[in-house]
């Protein structure tokens, strides 16, 4: 078949998986400078293919081809990025819908301590000069809490913070862990305002070096301290309250009975513990793409395999909150961060590189706003404490 041929051959496979697949009118343009329009109104973007995707790879795993389309400079986009995904996760014909088409990854991925530790220290020790140029003053990355829209990054995420230990009821002199502590925000928070004892633990090294920065620049080295290991090497150990902010997502699917099994030995009886994760409707569900690039081992729990392996464990579920707008709106600001703090990241960061980062802040704000995955805050007892307060205000 000759040169062109083909070349029209492929053009006709994109011509019919384009046509239907965005909710608002798209324009796509050829490798050869043809163009096609998609739709009867003005165009909301455009697409550009600089040459052609392979169908195997399509058909295969769409998502996982055309992120790495976008990445390598395949294929462009003309227009905000994350209104297209969203134009995408708006059509039920997408294959962002189709939960047959997306790899099944999480759930046969080994999550024993050195893989764990090697998945975190892959996203998070990327280096917390590269996290800085995006993240607010308080290092924390992870969803804010918004009271009002007009709430800056930075007020969001003390907002964040303050709800969180609210809830746990904190009083002087109880002892805190927080599992993934990151930067350390939560716990100085916690030792500072509400005089508590707050241990921390990450396998990160970049932010455990970062945390034990900041204690000793606080002078909280009596309430706080922070360990480098994972949370199933802490033994002999009980605290009246533990703390666990997006790190759930990383223990896997067939560890989070496990993890509650932890949370159960880790606290003393009417101990109170809050778990702060992204969730899913489905179970087994995991973005090839996202697995690969971003966050390697992860897995994102469905909301009922959370609270049925909290129920088999003896835990007490008290309060469930939704804060899936809160994160689509954390994620605008990150992205909007991230662009403006292109001309630094550059200096150190390859094309792909931000490419790859500027579609996962993109898509996954995209996600949040439509619905595809949330996330929620469990606060759950072991056994039964009737000392808290009677309402969540």
């Amino acid at each position: 078949m000759a040169v062109e041929q083909i070349a029209n051959v492929d053009k006709i496979f994109f011509k019919g998986l384009f046509k239907n697949l965005f909710s608002d009118p798209i324009q796509l343009e050829f490798w050869d400078g043809e163009v096609e329009d998609f739709g009867n109104d003005k165009v909301k973007f455009k697409i550009k293919l600089n040459e052609p995707l392979s169908k195997a790879d399509i058909l295969k795993d769409p998502s996982l081809a055309f992120g790495e389309g976008y990445m390598t400079k395949k294929m462009d986009i003309d227009g905000s990025l994350e209104d297209m995904i969203t134009s995408l996760y708006n059509t039920k014909e997408s294959f962002l819908n189709s939960h047959d088409q997306l790899a099944k990854l999480g759930k046969f991925l080994s999550h024993n301590f050195k893989n764990s530790k090697e998945d975190v220290q892959y996203h998070y020790d990327i280096g917390n000069d590269f996290y800085r140029l995006w993240l607010d003053k308080t290092m924390t990355y992870s969803c804010a809490y918004f009271k009002s829209p007009e709430d800056t990054l930075e007020e969001a995420q003390k907002n964040k913070v303050e709800h969180i230990l609210k809830k746990l009821a904190l009083t002087g002199g109880e002892t805190l862990l927080d599992i993934g502590c990151g930067w350390g925000e939560l716990i100085l928070t916690a030792a500072r305002n509400y005089k508590v004892k707050a241990s921390g633990i990450t396998l990160s090294s970049e932010q455990f070096t970062k945390v034990n920065e900041r204690i000793k620049a606080e002078k909280l080295e009596d309430l706080v301290d922070v360990q480098l290991i994972d949370y199933r090497e802490l033994k002999d150990r009980k605290f009246d309250r533990v703390v666990s902010v997006g790190m759930v997502e990383h223990v896997g699917q067939d560890h989070l009975s496990e993890y509650f099994s932890v949370m159960n030995k880790l606290l003393i009886v009417g101990g109170v513990s809050l778990l702060h994760c992204i969730t899913s409707i489905e179970e087994g569900s995991t973005n090839s793409w996202i697995s690969k690039y971003i966050f390697p081992g992860g897995y994102i729990p469905a909301i009922k395999e959370i609270i049925t392996s909290m129920a088999d464990h003896g835990n007490y579920l008290l309060d469930v909150e939704s804060l899936r707008r809160h994160y689509g709106r954390t994620l605008e600001h990150w992205a909007r961060n991230f662009e403006k703090a292109l001309p630094e990241i550059s200096k150190t960061k390859d094309e792909t590189f931000i490419r790859m980062w500027r579609l996962y802040l993109n898509s996954c704000a995209a996600s949040f706003n439509c619905g595809n995955i949330d996330v929620h805050q469990f606060l759950f007892i072991k056994g039964v404490n009737n000392t808290l307060p009677w309402t969540r205000a």
